[in-house]
């Protein structure tokens, strides 16, 4: 029997409680420990997670958070846990030059919905703001997050594109987020940088993501569009693990890795899983595609082993999470987009 989450309280916890890897690790690191872009949808539980492991191995790590923080209420969450905050709009060279020195740079910044209507501020976001961090800190040790968009569609039949596959995805974001890894690639080759970039597919939780996505259209008897048929995801807490851990792969030239669960879903599949959990018949429409964008997390897998949180844990989950009425962030994924503009 799978417990469930019943509140937010309850879903930050599970979001936040380190593995004994983490925590492990983490004993090794000197402080601060820099999170540029802390204020997104991972930022701030992936500072409260670094900072929990540090808890529980007695090491007095100090963890920065950095962002624009637009919401009071975040600063808030953040210095209950011990998360010391600083607002800093990292596009403004002055401001990233303020910045506390750090040995150890988690990099969660990026732009991707928007791009239709100001792709300028998309690629202002996604490749000047690692220059200016890359200036600030040639010295340090960087993981970046980076997406599994930079990929083009593959067949599905080949369980997703590996790190070595060239880099021509559809879309001024997809393009924008290969100019991210360039601009960090070139710094990196110019100044000796340690970066390790992790192309992530799809973090879920309860309060957004694919399975939240396929759920709610599931219980709400809403159309299930087939033409994207699979997808790559991870529960948002180990792949928070994950970009932390990854901070001993960084090297010059930059390591890439994929940073997903190892299995290709199915999106007919899940939402049929999904109908049984919520005692829905989930409607489809339209036939699966032999393409998808997919990415192959053997790799990372095998270095820092697999994600804990499997598929039908984060299925009761968000079910029972969206039959109870569960808050809803409102950022739907659009996973389903095959032209790459959002």
């Amino acid at each position: 029997m799978i417990k469930p989450i019943r509140d937010e309280s309850e879903l930050e916890e599970v979001l936040t409680r380190p593995s004994a890897a983490l925590v492990d690790f983490v004993r090794t690191l000197s402080g601060p420990l820099l999170i540029l872009g802390a204020g997104g949808k991972m930022g701030p539980t992936l500072a409260v997670l670094a900072r929990r492991a540090a808890e529980a191995g007695g090491h007095p790590l100090d963890v920065v958070a950095v962002s624009r923080f637009g919401d009071a209420q975040t600063l808030q969450w953040l210095a209950v846990r011990g998360v010391k905050a600083l607002s800093c709009d990292l596009l403004e060279a002055e401001a990233v030059a303020r910045l506390p020195d750090a040995e150890n740079v988690v990099y969660l910044v990026g732009l991707k919905f928007g791009t239709v209507r100001s792709p300028a501020n998309t690629w202002a976001i996604n490749t000047l703001v690692p220059a200016r961090v890359c200036e600030r800190y040639p010295q340090s040790r960087i993981v970046a997050l980076s997406s599994g968009n930079v990929y083009p569609s593959s067949p599905v039949k080949r369980s997703g594109s590996v790190e070595s596959d060239p880099l021509t995805p559809a879309g001024e974001y997809a393009n924008s987020v290969v100019g991210r890894e360039r601009i960090f690639e070139f710094c990196s080759q110019r100044n000796g940088t340690a970066i390790a970039l992790l192309r992530l597919c799809y973090a879920v939780e309860l309060r957004y993501g694919v399975l939240a996505d396929i759920a709610r259209k599931v219980n709400a008897g809403e159309p299930i569009a087939l033409s994207t048929g699979a997808f790559n995801c991870i529960w948002q807490g180990d792949a928070n693990d994950l970009i932390l851990r990854a901070l001993p792969l960084a090297a010059s030239p930059p390591s890439v890795w994929n940073l997903c669960r190892p299995e290709v879903f199915s999106v007919r599949a899940v939402a049929t899983r999904l109908g049984e959990l919520l005692d829905r018949i989930p409607r489809f429409v339209g036939e699966e595609a032999g393409t998808a964008l997919l990415a192959n997390a053997t790799r990372l897998c095998a270095r820092l082993g697999p994600p804990p949180t499997g598929l039908e844990t984060m299925l009761a989950w968000v079910a029972r999470w969206v039959q109870s009425g569960g808050r809803d962030l409102g950022r739907p994924t659009h996973f389903e987009v095959r032209d790459g503009n959002y």
